[in-house]
């Protein structure tokens, strides 16, 4: 019987590791989460009713119970040395030059690519295949033991997988936040009324030096690794067959790590990322340049900082300093009234930042800004900059919400308390119609072209559109009034027009603007009901059986369709003759049919949009975004980070040709 069990419990072991290198080495897993869940309850069960077979490398030992009374320090074997930073690719060519000039002539250099993690450096030691020693990289000689919060980490092993398995090394990486992640753990901060983190990195060096691993556990750290210090045992040749052994031993290594033949390769490598760096889940700040020839490596040598054969390519700043000249606030389609500052013009990351969003009224407060103050913003996603800190306090006016919609003079609300938006609730809001009428137009909904911000503007300022059923009353005369609108012009829009008639009525339900009700749930909306009249009469509970249908988005519906004026837009629109069904359509041979596809780049014979609604159409579902149930991505031309992503969960890639072929064999 002790033997049944010791073995069974060694087998669970053996497979969760497996399971573990498949999902953090490899990103391919081959188990749901709640299978792997399971599996992990058995083993503890079994250890808990058998603590003798109980070992400190068993997947259920990661966090250790008790509070640490403090950090002990750690010499590391090998030095941890910083990175000399380059900032232009002719910096980087007087690196790579200064490397050539310190090898033989005849010498063939290739590099290493890798992103630069913007996180906190940690040291593993590993004695025997086991994970022994953890710590952070202190003064570069001497660092504080981390091990406890380390084991926390579920993408470091605790044991190494596979062969040639050294008796001691040190492995270096990256301890990071994905900033999802990042995210919730400040809103739960914020909520427990503390101080909030200024960024994901700083949320990692401080989640790995808390004094309870059992605190650290909850806060979803993971590590890359992507260095090497002090090893016997193993003969290693170059950078690029140690990442090859990690990946083998299940130690996480950044997929996008590249081998590069030439350091013409190695600019184009940084050009890319610079731009790329936003479709990741994480941040990076940067590249770093290895030379990948471990013997060349040894002859370069390093300064008393920095290694001589590896460098870090940064990427443009992405934060600047300048002064709040004003701030306002605007209305959005759904009433909700947020605050934008104006900016005295600053260049961040190569454009000029005239605005920022200050996202709502109680971040103001939080941030303490009023108009005058000198501020630090920052490029979210090299687009939308934001304010992240006051500099200095110059204002003298503490800034306060509007009483009244800057729109329409009419009360704005919170409608409930746990809500951070105020929202004006006037359903004739000039604002909120404008908005309304331009998401309505959009191309994701009735794709009307020609209405565009302009003409919309003057549409609503002349009374001609009160609501979104008024653009089907309009008639030639009423288009002369506005600006620049001669004959042609309005003979394009008003045809624009009557084509949106037909419009699927996904596309409907999404451009009515239900509040929380995006093109997903539009489409499984109608797939569902077929026909709006019947999403009219369905009650709450109808809604919430549905599966992507959330008891949020079901509220929303059934108070949107309580409402008299919506239910009067609605009978105008019946009138004009818009589709208010889902047409009924024989996909049974369709290739498409129960299938989760998406696009990335550019298709030569269809549109984006055109391509999307062609799957539809076949039974099938177009999403924005990749996930584990996708069930295949069409790729075209200058493909985005959705191709890197689906190759990192293992998902089938097709290109347009085989697309087409789907099509004709549908």
């Amino acid at each position: 019987m002790a033997l049944e069990v010791e073995k069974k419990i060694e087998e669970l072991r053996s497979l969760i590791r497996y399971h573990d290198y498949r999902y953090y080495a490899l990103s391919q897993p081959e188990i749901s989460d709640k299978e792997y869940d399971a599996l992990m309850r058995q083993l503890k069960d079994l250890e808990d009713k058998y603590p003798q077979y109980k070992t400190a490398d068993s997947p259920t030992m990661r966090v250790a119970g008790g509070i640490q009374e403090g950090f002990k320090t750690v010499r590391h074997k090998e030095k941890m040395l910083s990175l000399e930073n380059t900032y232009s690719l002719e910096e980087l060519e007087e690196w790579a030059e200064r490397v050539r000039k310190n090898l033989d002539s005849n010498e063939k250099i290739e590099y290493i690519a890798e992103l630069k993690i913007d996180g906190v450096s940690a040291n593993l030691a590993f004695e025997d295949g086991l994970f022994a020693i953890g710590a952070t990289r202190g003064d570069g000689e001497v660092g504080e033991d981390v091990t406890l919060n380390l084991r926390t980490i579920r993408s470091i092993p605790l044991r190494l997988l596979g062969k040639d398995i050294p008796p001691f090394i040190e492995i270096r990486g990256e301890v990071y936040l994905d900033r999802k992640d990042f995210l919730e753990l400040n809103r739960q901060r914020q909520e427990e009324q503390e101080e909030p983190f200024a960024n994901p990195r700083n949320a990692a060096s401080g989640s790995l030096k808390l004094l309870d691993p059992l605190l650290t556990a909850k806060r979803r750290l993971k590590f890359f690794a992507h260095s090497l210090g002090s090893f016997k045992g193993i003969s290693l040749k170059s950078h690029w067959e140690f990442l090859t052994k990690l990946k083998e031993w299940a130690v996480p290594v950044n997929p996008h790590s590249k081998l590069c033949h030439s350091l013409q390769e190695v600019k184009e490598y940084c050009r890319q990322w610079e731009q790329r760096r936003d479709s990741l889940s994480y941040d990076i700040d940067g590249v770093v340049i290895k030379v990948n020839d471990i013997a060349q490596q040894k002859k370069l040598g390093a300064t008393l900082k920095s290694p001589r054969w590896a460098v870090a390519f940064k990427f443009a700043g992405r934060q600047a300093t300048t002064e709040v000249l004003k701030i306002k606030v605007n209305v959005g389609r759904t009433g909700v009234v947020t605050p934008s500052c104006e900016l005295k013009p600053v260049e961040c990351a190569g454009v000029v930042i005239r605005h920022a969003t200050l996202h709502n009224f109680d971040e103001i407060q939080r941030l303490g800004v009023r108009e005058g103050d000198k501020v630090l913003i920052e490029r979210a996603g090299d687009v939308i900059p934001k304010v992240v800190k006051v500099v200095k306090h110059l204002g003298t006016k503490e800034f306060k919400p509007p009483k009244n919609c800057p729109a329409c003079g009419e009360p704005i609300v919170k409608e409930k308390k746990e809500e951070v938006a105020y929202r004006c609730v006037n359903p004739n809001c000039p604002a909120q119609l404008e908005r309304l009428v331009l998401h309505f137009g959009s191309k994701q909904a009735m794709d009307i072209e020609g209405l565009g911000e302009s003409a919309v503007g003057e549409l609503v300022r002349l009374k001609l559109v009160n609501n979104i059923a008024d653009i089907y009353l309009l008639k030639q005369e009423d288009l002369t009034k506005l600006p620049l609108y001669k004959e042609k012009k309005i003979q394009n829009l008003l045809q624009a027009i009557e084509k949106s008639k037909s419009r699927p009525l996904w596309r409907l339900i999404y451009g009515l603007g239900i509040r929380h009700v995006g093109e997903k749930a539009a489409f499984t909306l109608a797939k569902e009901f077929r026909a709006l009249d019947k999403l009219l009469q369905a009650k709450k509970e109808d809604l919430e059986r549905i599966p992507e249908i959330g008891p949020v988005i079901a509220e929303s519906i059934v108070r949107y369709f309580s409402q008299k004026e919506n239910l009067k837009v609605i009978e105008t629109l019946r009138k004009a003759g818009l589709n208010f069904e889902e047409e009924e359509k024989g996909v049974k041979q369709s290739a498409f049919l129960g299938k989760k596809i998406v696009f990335t780049g550019e298709l030569k014979k269809y549109s984006r949009s055109e391509a999307e609604e062609l799957v539809r159409s076949l039974g099938g579902f177009a999403l924005s975004s990749v996930t584990k149930q996708t069930d295949f991505v069409v790729v075209g031309e200058n493909p985005g980070s959705k191709l890197d992503k689906a190759k990192k969960l293992g998902i089938k890639i097709i290109n347009e040709e085989e697309f087409l072929e789907m099509l004709s064999s549908k």
